[in-house]
């Protein structure tokens, strides 16, 4: 898999990434970095405890994260959450966890197929 097809698999914004990187190799270097990120264990660990200011950063950050790289799906529900945790917890807030769960799972199997073929 290359760059492009990884950011297909994704339904991110490769042409916007490599504008704001100016090189596939810039981009794939971060890339590649987004799983040693530890946001996303912050998250589940903060919601875990009901610590919603520290899930609230958490979110917050994926999603900068997100948005920086292009991965635009895992943005979008990382962004939603962001809002409903902004003053706590709030309903409707379960099922935007299990939404930016299930982004992100996909986005790193991405990521680490990306990774695999070298």
């Amino acid at each position: 898999m290359d760059l492009k097809e990884f950011y297909t698999s994704i339904n991110g914004d490769y042409e916007g990434v490599v504008s704001r990187l100016r090189s596939e190799k810039m981009v794939r270097k971060f890339v590649l970095k987004f799983l040693n990120d530890s946001s996303y264990d912050n998250l589940v660990k903060s919601l875990e405890e009901n610590n919603y200011e520290e899930a609230f950063r958490a979110s917050h950050t994926i999603k900068g994260i997100c948005q920086n790289l292009g991965f635009t799906v895992l943005g979008d529900s990382s962004s939603t959450l962001t809002d409903a945790l902004r003053n706590g917890w709030s309903e409707g807030a379960e099922e935007l966890v299990k939404k930016v769960k299930e982004d992100y799972r996909q986005t790193a199997e991405a990521v680490k197929a990306l990774e695999a073929e070298g």
